[in-house]
C-alpha cells in the first residue's frame, strides 16, 4: 500500500471517528458507510482534490455540510 493510499484509509477512519463523537453515527459500521457514501469521500480520494492532506477536521466540516444540505 502506498502512502497516498494510506492517507486516504487514514482520514476514512477519522471522519468516521468523529461521526460517532459528534453523535451523527451510533456504531463504527454506520459511520463508515455515511463516510463512504459521501460526495465528501469521493472528493478525500480523488488525487486532484488532495483532500486527504488537509486536517481531518477541516474535512469533516465538508461533511458535516453534506449531511445537513445534501451538497458536498
Amino acid at each position: 500500500m502506498d502512502d497516498k493510499q494510506m492517507m486516504k484509509d487514514d482520514m476514512v477512519t477519522k471522519l468516521a471517528i468523529l461521526l460517532i463523537d459528534d453523535s451523527k453515527a451510533p456504531s463504527m459500521t454506520e459511520a463508515l458507510d455515511i463516510v463512504i457514501n459521501s460526495e465528501t469521500y469521493q472528493r478525500v480520494i480523488d488525487d486532484k482534490a488532495a483532500l486527504y492532506y488537509q486536517s481531518p477536521r477541516y474535512v469533516y466540516e465538508f461533511l458535516k455540510n453534506e449531511l445537513l444540505t445534501g451538497k458536498a
